[in-house]
This record gives C-alpha cells, sequence and structure tokens, in this order.
C-alpha cells in the first residue's frame, strides 16, 4: 500500500515527521526573522499583517514560501540520494505542495476570521448611530471578496492536482499487485482488492491526512487567538469564572464527544472488514456462474447470499444508533457555541464584530479538536480497507 508509492514507507514518514519538528522549531525560535539577511524590511516578522488580501504578500509571508521551498528541496534531494523509487517526486513533491495549499487555506481563514471585526462593527455603529456612508460597507464587502477570490482559485487548483496525486498513487499500487499476480490471483476477492480497494485506499487516505494536517495546522493558528480572546470571556456556565476560558470550553467538548463517538461506534470496522467478504464470496460464486453450468446453484447462492443479508442487518442495527448519538452531538455542538457565550453576552462585554470573531475562531478551535468525530465514519472504512489489503499483502510476505 505504501512502499509502491513512498520511498522506504517506516523510515520516510519518520524522516518526514522529524524534518517537519526541525523546521517548525526553527522558525519559531527565530527562523521567521532571518529574512532580514536577505534583505527583508527590519522587524518585519513582528509587523502586524493588513486586513486584506495584501497579507498574503507582506514579507513575513514571502519568506515563509522561500523558506517552504528550500526546506522542501533538501529533503527531496536527501532521499533522492539515498532511494530510486520512481514516484518519489509525486509523494515528496506532490505532498509538500498539498501541504502547503493546507497552509494556505488556514491562512485564507485567519485573513476572514480578522475582517470579522471592522465589518461587524461598522455594521453595529451603522445600527446604533442611525445610519452611515453606504460606500464603507461596499469597501469591507470587497475585502472579503478579494480575499474569498484567492482562497477559491487556489482551492480549485488544489482539488485538480490532488485528483492526479490520488491516481498516481492507486497507479503505483496497481503495478505493484500485478507484478506479484500469480502469487495473488487465488486470494478471495483478489480482483475487486487491486481494482477498486486500491482505488479507495489511496483517495481515502489522501483525504484523512489532508483533513488532519489541516486540524493540525488550524490549532497551531487560531488557538494563540482563543488563549488572547479568552479575557473578553472570563466566566462560563456551570463552571463559573476560569483563565482561558473559551480553550477549556473547547477542548473539553471536543474530548468528550471524540470518546463518545469512538465507544459507540468501536464494532463498526470489523462489521465493514466482513461485509466486504461476505459480499465478495458471492460476487465470485456469481462470477464462475457465468463460465460453468455447475456454480452458482440456487441453494448456495441462498446460503451466501444468506450470509450478505445476516451481515448487513447487523450494520444497520449498529448504524442506527450511532448514527442517532453522532446527529443529537452535532445538534447540541450548534447550541454549544452560544451557550459558552451567554454570561459575556449578558454582561455587555462584546461588540458584534467581537462576538463573530470569537465564535469563529471558537469554531475552528473546537472543530480541529473534533477531528476524530468528523471522520469517524470515513476512518471506519479506510480501517476495514486497510484490513483487506493487508491479509492481501500477507501472501507476499510469507
Amino acid at each position: 500500500m505504501f512502499k509502491s508509492f513512498f520511498p522506504n514507507p517506516r523510515l520516510f514518514f519518520i524522516s518526514v515527521i522529524i524534518w517537519i519538528t526541525m523546521n517548525t522549531l526553527a522558525w519559531f525560535l527565530g527562523g521567521n526573522t532571518w529574512g532580514e539577511y536577505l534583505g527583508f524590511p527590519q522587524g518585519y516578522a513582528e509587523a502586524t499583517l493588513p486586513v486584506g488580501v495584501s497579507r498574503f504578500w507582506q514579507a513575513s509571508s514571502l519568506w515563509f514560501y522561500i523558506w517552504f521551498v528550500i526546506a522542501t528541496a533538501l529533503f527531496a534531494g536527501f532521499w533522492r540520494f539515498f532511494s530510486d523509487n520512481k514516484w518519489q517526486r509525486w509523494s515528496i513533491w506532490g505532498s509538500a505542495f498539498i501541504l502547503f495549499n493546507i497552509w494556505f487555506g488556514v491562512q485564507v481563514s485567519v485573513a476572514i476570521n480578522a475582517w470579522y471585526v471592522p465589518f461587524w462593527d461598522l455594521i453595529q455603529k451603522m445600527l446604533t448611530n442611525g445610519g452611515g456612508d453606504v460606500t464603507e460597507l461596499y469597501r469591507e464587502t470587497l475585502v472579503f471578496l478579494y480575499i474569498a477570490m484567492v482562497y477559491v482559485t487556489l482551492a480549485i487548483l488544489n482539488i485538480f492536482f490532488t485528483s492526479h496525486y490520488v491516481f498516481r498513487w492507486r497507479t503505483a499500487m496497481n503495478e505493484y499487485y500485478v507484478e506479484h499476480w500469480e502469487k495473488l490471483r487465488n486470494v478471495e476477492g483478489a480482483s475487486q482488492r487491486v481494482q477498486e480497494d486500491t482505488m479507495r485506499f489511496a483517495s481515502i487516505v489522501e483525504d484523512l491526512g489532508v483533513e488532519f494536517v489541516k486540524a493540525i495546522m488550524t490549532l497551531i493558528a487560531f488557538l494563540p487567538l482563543l488563549f488572547q480572546l479568552s479575557k473578553h470571556v472570563p466566566v462560563i456556565p456551570i463552571i463559573g469564572e476560569i483563565e482561558h476560558s473559551l480553550v477549556w470550553a473547547a477542548v473539553s467538548w471536543s474530548i468528550f464527544g471524540t470518546v463518545l463517538l469512538v465507544v459507540v461506534g468501536i464494532k463498526l470496522p470489523g462489521l465493514q472488514f466482513n461485509n466486504q467478504k461476505v459480499e465478495a464470496a458471492y460476487r465470485k460464486e456469481l462470477v464462475y456462474g457465468e463460465d460453468h453450468a455447475d456454480r452458482a446453484e440456487p441453494l448456495t447462492l441462498k446460503e451466501l447470499f444468506g450470509q450478505v443479508r445476516k451481515n448487513y442487518f447487523r450494520l444497520y442495527f449498529h448504524y442506527a444508533y450511532f448514527n442517532m448519538t453522532a446527529t443529537w452531538y452535532g445538534q447540541l455542538d450548534i447550541l454549544y457555541n452560544f451557550v459558552v457565550l451567554f454570561p459575556a453576552i449578558a454582561a455587555g462585554k462584546l461588540t458584534l464584530g467581537l462576538l463573530q470573531q470569537i465564535l469563529g475562531v471558537f469554531n475552528r478551535v473546537r472543530d480541529s479538536f473534533q477531528y476524530l468525530i468528523t471522520s469517524w465514519k470515513t476512518i471506519i472504512e479506510l480501517l476495514s480497507i486497510h484490513k483487506r489489503l493487508k491479509a492481501f499483502e500477507s501472501i507476499l510476505d510469507k
């Protein structure tokens, strides 16, 4: 699954973690100011970014782009020297490009969140004072539009590139399995695993990986903001006054939901795996029946389909209470955002712009901590596919 596309997967992913950690530490321990040695303005790293699309080509942003390209080139050069995997240009440079797009998407979210304050405060001012200059509203709307145009354009390009990335990964797996087809052809559902499971595995891993990295980057970008904004909400319901109230409220609620859904959905991966097994057995008998008159007899098909029906009914039952729990948590989650802010709103500590900004930051941080909640159904499907492909590859390991 991995060694067909990535060079020496175990060492590769360890090196990725080490390299990202080293670069992150270097950046936050002063590396963000090293651009001054290349001619960037003095103190550019501490300068406040403007509210608007121009923040994306400020000196601090340009220096990060340069840093990212250099770090990627050094990493790719290292693996180019130690490995001859033919797909590593896609697996390294392609992964880096997707990673950069995730980071940029998070920065767009930060820019939009910063825009909330002046826009909504302007609306509140006009509503309070009985009106104002309408051109100011148009001007602020254009600020949002320019940011959104940059984001949408890059997002479409990223979807196009990611589609090619996933298909390259599928191609690598397909070539690997076809090369060893003589050893694999007698495995139950071999054709499905090569044709369908490789496609789904690459696509799901990419989707989950992107969302996981996005969740981490969102926390890095928004968690400091939530610490700062917590001073405006010193009191939360039930708990009362607590330091860093919004951070504790987001973390505790997310942990509760994650543990709840993991416990409720613990049986689903195994049932999904069994479902593919019984479906493959039924499909295989039907295929044999096309070429052999003594196969696919009614009694045999009835027995095999009975296994399919039994497993599906078990899935329906377990998904019923899982979906019920997930849906109720989702509904309570909507209310939770506002309930946490009720004491601060009642005390008159928030303006409309500040309220919108806090809701935006709080939602981002909470959603990042709820990664497992939002992705659990997809993770269940991935675990099922992984078990099938792992059993498939065990033939080669032997």
